[in-house]
């Protein structure tokens, strides 16, 4: 049965508690209650089910922990129990489907178990209702294999970096029976709730979060292992240099003005050295010259050449005003431990 913490009041711009859609997670761990503080603290009513009496119990408190936080830092724009007072509670997974118009999955990593929880969703959500997992491994094609094509076409993956609350991308894998108006519903969806979705073409193992993830955590695993840099050091390279360039810039916004002439350039003056140091590793994808044309059109269409100069000075601005933070949280962390 659902539990309402307390009588929650619509939000300016909300619809009215009856015309209200609701966002259900179906799972209350870690990721679950992300995205419920996510949803909740963009004025949406969400209904959290989980099957577990103790993981409903540990996700209120962690749920009103966070808000708590969110509040303190000025990311939530009401106090935390109005906020908190959004979100339903159900033991009853059916129950909390009613009126839904997104399933966002956040179980354990087992395919008969996400599979199962699918279908029994479905049969309770509105039909046109989005279904969403947060699987980082299972692929949706996977996920569909053996449901029914009225299911399949509302499927799909909305993988989120963790803690979602915090970090706003997420990324959506729809499967080539997903239906293209779903995966746009779900875009907008997110969007609304303050999410940066990023449309992953093809199914790959990891998607792209955790492939660019695991590339790094392959190399740094090297490094230790090569006896060239210890733990410690290979963080230190990351958090002190990569790391506060990548929090403004993607990689290859960083190589585009880190050279003049922009990517194009780097890749002319570096991509032999980034070649050998691939193969050395076993891996050889150089960058071939359509590959690198490829990647300097996209980046000239998203900055062209004659505005270069002024996207160096914002980010060199961006890094001076972003230093005394990244060294009291340096200063703060060395205490806490």
């Amino acid at each position: 049965m659902v539990d309402r913490v307390s009588d929650p009041s619509p939000s300016p711009g909300l619809p009215s508690e009856d015309e209200s859609a609701r966002v259900v997670i179906a799972g209350g761990g870690s990721i679950g209650v992300g995205f419920a503080a996510r949803f909740a603290g963009a004025g949406w009513r969400v209904r959290l089910w989980d099957p577990v009496a103790d993981a409903r119990i540990r996700a209120r408190e962690e749920l009103r922990e966070r808000l708590e936080l969110l509040a303190e830092h000025g990311l939530i724009d009401a106090p935390a129990a109005d906020v908190w007072s959004r979100v339903e509670v159900s033991d009853v997974l059916e129950e909390a489907c009613v009126g839904g118009v997104l399933l966002q999955e956040c179980a354990p990593e087992r395919l008969d178990l996400k599979r199962d929880l699918f279908q029994r969703a479905a049969a309770a959500l509105p039909a046109d209702a989005v279904l969403a997992s947060a699987s980082s491994a299972i692929p949706p094609s996977t996920l569909a294999s053996d449901l029914s094509d009225d299911i399949a076409a509302r499927l799909l993956v909305a993988h989120p970096a963790n803690p979602p609350h915090l970090l706003p991308v997420i990324e959506l894998v729809p499967s080539p029976r997903t239906n293209a108006e779903v995966l746009d519903r779900a875009r907008s969806l997110y969007a609304a709730a303050g999410m940066r979705p990023v449309v992953v073409r093809h199914e790959p193992e990891g998607f792209v979060f955790n492939r660019l993830q695991g590339a790094v955590l392959r190399e740094a695993y090297c490094l230790v292992r090569d006896g060239v840099a210890t733990v410690e050091e290979v963080d230190e390279v990351v958090r002190s240099g990569l790391g506060r360039r990548w929090s403004l810039l993607g990689p290859f916004e960083t190589v585009d003005l880190n050279t003049r002439g922009g990517v194009a350039s780097h890749a002319e003056k570096m991509g032999p050295a980034y070649e050998r140091m691939g193969a050395e590793r076993g891996q050889h994808d150089p960058w071939t010259p359509e590959l690198v044309a490829t990647v300097a059109d996209q980046r000239r269409s998203l900055l062209p050449l004659k505005e270069w100069e002024e996207r160096v000075r914002w980010r060199d601005a961006q890094l001076l005003a972003l230093t005394p933070h990244w060294e009291r949280a340096r200063s703060d962390g060395r205490a806490g431990s």
